[in-house]
C-alpha cells in the first residue's frame, strides 16, 4: 500500500464541506473495505489525542484506490495531512500484522507539537468577527484578508495581531462574486461576464486559466484558475464584481477559494483529465464540477446545463436553486420547472430569452452576440445564456447584459484563443484552444457553416491523456473531412510521454479512419505545423489551428500576415522568436 498524494484542502471539496486533509492510496492488492477500516480505527485516536473527536472523516473508493479525507481546523491544515499521513502508516501496520496497531509514543506529542506551532491564536475570534459581519474570510500562508474586492483589507500573516488591534469593520463588504465550472467554454463565459460588468459600469475582477485581469486590464499571466488567482482578485480592492473560473484541478487539489458566492456556473461535463485525483470516469467528473453547489445559500443561485445529461440528473438531486439554460425550448424538464415558477435561460426562435415562471424577457438576438457567429457557434449560444443566468443571478441590469453581449467580439483582443477568426487574403484562419474531443466536435460544428473549397487542421495532443481519450480526439478531426491534418509535437505538454509518441497515436488513429500519406503530416512543433498549413492553404480555404503551446507565437505570425496583407500566392515571413 503505497501514499500516492498528501494534501490540504483550503474550502468545500468533492469530500468536505469545509477545510480539512486529504490522502490519496494504493491499495496494491488489499481489500478497500479492510484498508478503510483499518484506516478509521488508526485515526480515532489520534484524533482524539490531539483535541479533534468533532473532525468528520469520510473515504472515497475508487479505481486507482482509495481517498481517505478527514476535516480540521483552517488554521492547522499542513498538520492535519501529517495526523492523516500518521494514521495510514499505522493502518498500514495494522494490516501487514493482521491485528492491531498503535502509535509510537512519540506520534501525538509531536503531532500536538506540530499543530500548535502552526496554530493562529487568534482565528477563532476573527472568523466568528468576519461572520457576524457577513463577510469572507480569506488566509493563505503569507496574507489575511476580510471583506472581497473593494471592501476588502488584507495584511500580512505575521501582522495579524497589530492589524486586529486597530481594525474597524465599517465599510468592509462582500463584492457580487460567481464561480464558473464546467469541462470547456469557462474561460469564454468569465471574460463575456466581464464584459457585460463593464456594460454596467462596474469593475471585474476575471480570474482564467489564462490569468488575471482587472476592469480589462491583465495583472498576471498563467493559469490562475485556482484559489490563488481567486485571492489575487478578492483582494485587489478596485475589484466591484469578480467572476471567477474554477478549474477541475483546482477543487481537486485545494478545494473552492470560497465558502460562499452568490451564483455558480456549471457549462457542461465531458471527458477530459480522467484518471487524476481519483477521477475515473464522467459520473465522478460530474460531481467534481458540482462542488460549486456547495458554495450557494438560499439567496444564492446554481446556473446549470440542462442539455448536458449528467447535469440535469444530478442538479434534480440538488436542494440549491436552480437556473437551467438550454438551447431546447420545448425542454421538458425545463419546462417542468418553469410551470413550478423557476428561471430559465433559454433559445427561443433566435432569441436569447430569460424566463421566469410564464413570464420571459428577450435579451438579444442571437445574430446580433458576435461569439455565436450568427448561432453556427452554438456551444457560444449555450456560454451566452449560461452568462445571462449569472449576470442576472448577480443583479446586473437587462439593459447592461445586452450590451455586454453585444460588445463582446470573438478577437484575439477579447478572447484569445477562443473561436479567434484571421481573414488573411483569401484563406480564413480559426485560431482555438479547443484540447479534448467535446470542445473539438464544438469547433468543428462551427467551423461546418463557413464555406471553403478545402479544410485543413492542426492537431496534437497532450502526454496525460489516455491513449482512447487521444484516439477520440483524433477521430473527431477527422470528421470535418479535412483536405490535410498537420500533426504536431508539443514538447512542453509531453507530460511523461517520449517525444513522438502523442503524433504517432495520432497519425496511427486518422490512418485507420483512412488518411493516406498525401493528407497527413508531422511537425516538431506548433508553430512549424501553423506554417506548413498556411503554405498549403489556397484562396478559398479554411484552416482550423488549434493552438496550446505556442499560441502567443501563432497570434504574432497571424497578426504580421494580416497587418502586410499576405495572401496564399507570396511566402510567409521569416520566424521570429519571442521570449
Amino acid at each position: 500500500m503505497r501514499v500516492l498524494d498528501s494534501r490540504r484542502l483550503t474550502g468545500p471539496s468533492l469530500l468536505l464541506d469545509v477545510p480539512g486533509a486529504i490522502l490519496d492510496v494504493a491499495l496494491d492488492g488489499i481489500e478497500a473495505d479492510d484498508a478503510r477500516v483499518a484506516w478509521r480505527a488508526a485515526l480515532a485516536p489520534l484524533l482524539s489525542g490531539v483535541g479533534w473527536d468533532s473532525s468528520f472523516v469520510t473515504a472515497r473508493t475508487h479505481a486507482a484506490g482509495l481517498s481517505l479525507a478527514i476535516s480540521a481546523p483552517a488554521d492547522a491544515l499542513y498538520a492535519a495531512t501529517e495526523v492523516n499521513e500518521a494514521a495510514w502508516d499505522i493502518a498500514t501496520r495494522m494490516i501487514e500484522a493482521g491485528g492491531t496497531a498503535t502509535p509510537g509514543p512519540e506520534v501525538l506529542p509531536g503531532l500536538r507539537e506540530t499543530i500548535e506551532r502552526e496554530r493562529k491564536p487568534w482565528w477563532n475570534g476573527l472568523a466568528e468577527k468576519a461572520a457576524a459581519h457577513r463577510v469572507t474570510l480569506l488566509m493563505d500562508d503569507k496574507r489575511v484578508s476580510v471583506g472581497l474586492g473593494k471592501g476588502s483589507r488584507a495584511w500580512p500573516v505575521e501582522e495579524t495581531g497589530r492589524v486586529l488591534e486597530r481594525l474597524r469593520w465599517k465599510g468592509i463588504t462582500d463584492v457580487p462574486t460567481a464561480l464558473v465550472t464546467g469541462t470547456n467554454g469557462k474561460t469564454t463565459t468569465v471574460r463575456l461576464l466581464g464584459a457585460i460588468a463593464q456594460a454596467a459600469g462596474l469593475t471585474a475582477g476575471v480570474t482564467s486559466t489564462d490569468g488575471v485581469s482587472v476592469g480589462g486590464e491583465m495583472v498576471a499571466l498563467g493559469d490562475y484558475s485556482g484559489p490563488n488567482g481567486a485571492r489575487t482578485v478578492l483582494r485587489d480592492r478596485r475589484v466591484q464584481i469578480a467572476m471567477l473560473e474554477v478549474a477541475r484541478g483546482g477543487i481537486l487539489r485545494r478545494g473552492l477559494a470560497l465558502p460562499h458566492v452568490r451564483a455558480a456556473l456549471v457549462t457542461n461535463v465531458a471527458n477530459d483529465h480522467l484518471g487524476e485525483f481519483g477521477i475515473f470516469d464522467l459520473e465522478s467528473l460530474a460531481e467534481v464540477k458540482l462542488v460549486v453547489a456547495k458554495a450557494i445559500g438560499p439567496e444564492g443561485r446554481l446556473i446549470l446545463n440542462a442539455d448536458d445529461a449528467l447535469l440535469l440528473q444530478r442538479g434534480a438531486r440538488l436542494t440549491q436553486p436552480i437556473c437551467w439554460f438550454t438551447l431546447d425550448a420545448r425542454h421538458p424538464v425545463v419546462s417542468a420547472h418553469l410551470a413550478r415558477g423557476g428561471q430559465a435561460c433559454v433559445l427561443e426562435d433566435g432569441w436569447l430569452v430569460f424566463r421566469v415562471g410564464d413570464q420571459r424577457r428577450e435579451i438579444a438576438r442571437v445574430d446580433h452576440v458576435p461569439i455565436t457567429f450568427g448561432g453556427a457557434a452554438r456551444h457560444n449560444v449555450a456560454n451566452a445564456l449560461g452568462a445571462i443566468g449569472v449576470a442576472i443571478t448577480l443583479g446586473l441590469r437587462l439593459e447592461a447584459i445586452r450590451e455586454g453581449l453585444g460588445r463582446f467580439e470573438p478577437t484575439h483582443g477579447a478572447n484569445p484563443g477562443r473561436s479567434n477568426v484571421w481573414q488573411l487574403g483569401g484563406v480564413t484562419a480559426i485560431v482555438d484552444f479547443a484540447h479534448n474531443p467535446h470542445g473539438l466536435e464544438a469547433l468543428i460544428q462551427m467551423t461546418s457553416a463557413m464555406p471553403a473549397q478545402r479544410r485543413a487542421i492542426v492537431i496534437g495532443q497532450a502526454g496525460d491523456r489516455d491513449d482512447e481519450s487521444i484516439a477520440r480526439f483524433a477521430q473527431v478531426a477527422w470528421s470535418m473531412a479535412p483536405g490535410h491534418v498537420f500533426i504536431k509535437e508539443m514538447e512542453i505538454y509531453l507530460r511523461g510521454r517520449e517525444p513522438g509518441v502523442v503524433p504517432a497515436l495520432i497519425e496511427r488513429e486518422l490512418r485507420a479512419a483512412g488518411a493516406g500519406d498525401a493528407q497527413l503530416s508531422r511537425w516538431p512543433s506548433e508553430l512549424e505545423a501553423v506554417r506548413a498549413a498556411l503554405e498549403w492553404a489556397r484562396d478559398g480555404d479554411l484552416l482550423v489551428l488549434t493552438t496550446h503551446a505556442q499560441r502567443e507565437q501563432v497570434v504574432e505570425l497571424l497578426q504580421r500576415l494580416a497587418e502586410s496583407g499576405w495572401s496564399p500566392s507570396q511566402p510567409l515571413p521569416q520566424p521570429i522568436s519571442i521570449d
